[in-house]
């Protein structure tokens, strides 16, 4: 096996996004109450759960006592002479919005207060649905080079102010090659993709996408043709605390192909089975608590056209999909999937003849995790195409080391795609136990591939699909290219999970 090249443009990319540290500033105009002491507040954002704090203090040239209460009965004090305060910082128990109020006292007792208002940047997940929001096909075709608008605030149960959104979305109908692009209305389009497609295929992709202006996401049609359009709601983000992310290795929970976790055979037409998620996967899922579950899910030897739905235990089936296929095709979706009552989720073949179907767990949320997704600006970190080494070979591997020196930070938001496939395989994602710097002075080992996939491919196809991939133990992330042949991997940024 081939070690590929270890310097990567990921290890510029991701820090210069994901290590910005601020997510927006506050300010509060001068309290001038007092003529001999006047204070401004600057408050910036440095994470999910924190922010600092610089006082701005205008007196005489004497010692000044700062006492800020963060708004969550917790309080800082500094002291210093005139002008800048010493800058505060200070962690959020909880997800919310907050008042800080700042009280200024000179040596000659002056006193003033200042207030100002905060909102936590990170956002929590609350299951929804599955629910259907968008299908063009019921009325006008998504034309070339424009967008298609999707209500997510606002709509239904969906509360106005939900900073990001988890969709399926489905390509259907292409008149030609292209991609789709999802982002927040009102913001720049990226230049980045979620779905690729060839003329005439169906192709679904989860995404999780920032919400813009008004509650809307736009989805734009990057193809040189009209295409179809179908977006499923599955959850949202927002900084109402319910549930955040715990992060898990790859594990294999249902396989129809040997009755892994259900009955031994394919899944018949129209049939639903259900998987068990409270204390599954070995283990590693709690036995309560479980909202939702991030599942990649791949149907394979189908005899026919169809779809998979997943949705929660003891429901009936919505008027939604998560997977679509065409018979005797191999392929995978991430799936965030509701948890019911009972512990289970259900998964129906809406096909016409039996298919297999196999279920990999990559975490799941719930009240009792601490890990917040923060949106980042969308950025490219890997497109091999464009660097001097080429394609991943045969059985080759990338280590990225996108957490390396982000230790609160849990697991990565990302969209893979392979192109110019020349054999058949899939792609596997998961945690390496080298450090970065082994791979500097190459004392790396090449460590044992994890079982799972998150996307299959045949020759010279594209496919893209959802990553959400666990930061491990080093921050090294290890992309390995499982197939008889060689193939590009493009890897876009969208956001992560973290403690902090």
């Amino acid at each position: 096996m081939n070690f590929p090249p270890v310097t990567s443009p990921a290890d510029k990319a991701v820090h210069s996004k994901a290590q910005a540290g601020t997510f927006g500033s506050h300010a509060a105009a001068d309290s001038t109450a007092n003529p001999n002491l006047s204070l401004g507040l600057v408050a910036q954002g440095t994470s999910a759960y924190g922010f600092s704090l610089t006082p701005e203090v205008k007196s005489a040239d004497v010692p000044v006592t700062t006492v800020v209460d963060w708004g969550d009965g917790q309080t800082s004090t500094t002291k210093s002479t005139g002008g800048s305060q010493d800058k505060s910082t200070h962690s959020y128990a909880k997800l919310g919005t907050y008042t800080i109020t700042v009280t200024a006292t000179d040596e000659s007792a002056n006193q003033v207060v200042n207030k100002l208002t905060v909102t936590t940047y990170g956002s929590l997940y609350t299951p929804y649905g599955p629910t259907r929001l968008l299908d063009t096909r019921n009325g006008v075709k998504v034309e070339p080079y424009t967008n298609a608008r999707v209500q997510v605030g606002g709509n239904g149960g969906i509360p106005a102010g939900v900073t990001a959104v988890a969709l399926n979305v489905t390509v259907t109908n292409a008149t030609t090659a292209g991609h789709i692009t999802a982002y927040g209305e009102g913001t720049t389009l990226p230049t980045t993709s979620n779905v690729n497609f060839n003329a005439g295929q169906t192709v679904p992709n989860m995404v999780i996408v920032p919400v813009g202006q008004n509650g809307y996401v736009d989805l734009y049609n990057g193809g040189w043709g009209s295409v179809d359009l179908i977006a499923d709601v599955a959850g949202y983000f927002s900084s109402t605390s319910t549930s955040g992310y715990t992060s898990l290795a790859s594990t294999r929970i249902v396989d129809t192909r040997d009755g892994t976790g259900t009955a031994l055979g394919q899944v018949g037409a129209g049939s639903s089975f259900s998987v068990q998620i409270a204390g599954g996967a070995g283990g590693q899922l709690p036995v309560s608590g479980v909202t939702s579950v991030a599942l990649n899910v791949t149907v394979t030897n189908p005899r026919s056209a169809g779809f998979l739905t997943v949705f929660p235990g003891g429901q009936q089936a919505p008027t939604a999909s998560n997977v679509n296929f065409v018979a005797n095709q191999t392929i995978a979706n991430s799936v965030i999937a509701p948890v019911g009552a009972d512990g289970r989720i259900q998964i129906k073949n809406g096909g016409w003849q039996p298919a297999d179907v196999i279920v990999d767990v990559v975490g799941y949320y719930s009240g009792a995790s601490r890990s917040a997704y923060l949106p980042a600006s969308p950025v490219r970190l890997i497109d091999t195409r464009e660097e001097a080494e080429g394609p991943l070979l045969r059985s080759q591997y990338y280590p990225v080391p996108l957490g390396k020196d982000l230790p609160t930070v849990t697991g990565f938001v990302l969209n893979t795609t392979v192109t110019n496939t020349t054999g058949v395989g899939f792609l596997a994602v998961t945690p390496d136990p080298n450090s970065w710097d082994s791979y500097l002075n190459g004392t790396a080992y090449v460590p044992n591939r994890q079982p799972g996939s998150v996307l299959n491919w045949q020759r010279a196809q594209t496919v893209p699909n959802l990553v959400q991939a666990s930061s491990g133990s080093t921050g090294v992330i290890d992309f390995w290219n499982v197939s008889d042949g060689s193939a590009d991997l493009i890897v876009d940024l969208f956001g992560f999970y973290t403690t902090d």
